[in-house]
């Protein structure tokens, strides 16, 4: 139970263990329990800089749209994964898919204005949870630097 609550969440061994026993046995209890403290630690690291990480670029194949983010984060390791990288280029794509509607242009750059917003992917999940997700998992605080949205000319 410990390793496919692991692989589900990717919390640590001894997190997952400690959340199973809290939970009685129940798996999903047991899952909310790791993101609440997840939460709880990512609350904690907010305030460290975040000087290393990476820019990802995302050219929508279907529109002429594109789009710049700079994903931070504390240590190169952690810029160098692969879960790290994924995110990167899943903020882009989410950036890339915004209207002008749901960002103001004067607001663009600023990557707090994306932490509200709910994922293109699955709207039932929003930047700023999937940005969490990757902070409890990493042990890192992570952060849109920056981000430009814009139109591709052909």
């Amino acid at each position: 139970m410990v390793k496919e609550l692991r692989e589900s969440t990717g919390g640590g061994i001894m997190d997952c263990k400690h959340a199973l026993v809290e939970a009685g046995g129940d798996t999903d209890k047991a899952g909310a329990i790791l993101r609440k403290s997840g939460l709880a630690k990512a609350a904690r690291r907010s305030d460290r800089a975040t000087k290393q990480g990476v820019v990802d670029a995302y050219i929508h194949p279907g529109r002429p749209l594109g789009a710049l983010i700079e994903l931070g984060c504390e240590t190169d390791f952690v810029a160098r994964t692969e879960e790290f990288r994924t995110l990167a280029h899943e903020i882009a794509m989410h950036v890339a898919a915004m209207g002008p509607d749901r960002i103001d242009a004067d607001d663009e750059s600023d990557g707090e204005t994306l932490l509200d917003q709910a994922y293109v992917r699955d709207p039932g999940r929003t930047i700023g949870e999937l940005i969490q997700e990757t902070i409890a998992r990493t042990g890192e605080n992570v952060r849109v630097t920056r981000f430009s949205r814009f139109e591709v000319g052909t």
